[in-house]
């Protein structure tokens, strides 16, 4: 299965007066209708709708279409009817400037501070008034479906391309990983073997006395804990291990990005317990740049569906 960015991209169009099979039931005038679907991150799906008061009677219809085909992100639906005529601007009749002159001053009345209507305003209602009311529900559902399919397309491309992104930082870290563990039984040894010569030293100062057998195996016994302490072989092979899940997670597909972004975390944790353990110079580089490896990969985790 294919890996689904959360967020694209899509729109689409009627022709004029809608599809040609009921051109005749249509209003004389043309009119088109457009529908744009946007959608970005969420930890949820979030719908959003905003349709013209001819449409509101379809949100239903375009919920279940959305929710039949979406998991996750916030996804916002914007449809519009616009007329297409090129017969240029129109003079209101007589009749409706008279109608709106009363209307307007019957709402002065009631709200002496609201503002009178501009030219633009009453033009931009006269052609609302002669503008087609035709039912656009079958087109709208069409269309709808339509976007939905290109905004998909769009979607499984931007999830193509973290997929590709997301298995270029796994290799990386397992590089990474590859790099810190031959350091580990030497850094273990070494601190060891640093631990039991200061306490060889702590013990010369005082005055040549013969060190106890049971100081020595105290000695022995606090390097070894330290040395337990500051050995990050466990913390590598569970970082090896959510790095084989991300990559079975990304490579099968569908809805990962829940599961993605947990592991994501424990990576987090793996790469910060590495870095405060760290007692060489060299392990602490690997530790930082696993570090920004896996805040880039939490970045990109959040897109995916």
């Amino acid at each position: 299965m294919p890996v689904y960015s959360m967020t694209g991209y899509a729109s689409g169009q009627s022709g004029p007066s809608g599809s040609p099979a009921d051109a005749e039931t249509r209003p004389a005038a043309s009119a088109r209708l457009g529908v744009e679907i946007r959608s970005v991150n969420s930890r949820f799906l979030d719908l959003t709708f905003k349709l013209p008061e001819e449409l509101r009677q379809h949100e239903p219809a375009l919920r279940e279409l959305l929710t039949a085909q979406l998991k996750r992100g916030k996804v916002e639906l914007r449809a519009s009817i616009e007329g297409t005529s090129t017969a240029g601007i129109g003079d209101p009749s007589p009749k409706l400037l008279q109608r709106l002159n009363g209307a307007q001053d019957s709402i002065k009345a009631w709200l002496p501070g609201a503002r009178e209507l501009s030219v633009a305003e009453v033009l931009r209602l006269a052609a609302g008034d002669s503008a087609p009311r035709g039912d656009f529900g079958a087109d709208l559902v069409e269309v709808a479906e339509k976007a939905l399919k290109a905004l998909l397309s769009a979607r499984e491309r931007e999830g193509a391309r973290l997929a590709r992104m997301l298995l270029d930082h796994l290799s990386q870290l397992r590089k990474l990983a590859a790099q810190a563990l031959p350091l580990v039984p030497q850094l273990v040894e070494q601190q060891r073997n640093r631990f039991l010569e200061r306490w060889q030293e702590a013990m010369g100062l005082g005055g040549g006395a013969v060190v106890p057998e049971s100081a020595q195996d105290r000695a022995l016994s606090e390097a070894t804990a330290f040395a337990i302490r500051i050995d990050v072989a466990e913390e590598l092979t569970r970082l090896d291990s959510h790095l084989d899940e991300i990559e079975w997670l990304v490579k099968k597909g569908g809805e990962i990005g829940k599961r993605l972004d947990f592991l994501i975390q424990e990576l987090h944790r793996e790469a910060n317990t590495l870095g405060s353990k760290s007692a060489t110079l060299e392990l602490t580089r690997i530790g930082v740049d696993m570090k920004v490896l896996v805040e880039q990969m939490r970045e990109q985790v959040q897109n995916i569906e």
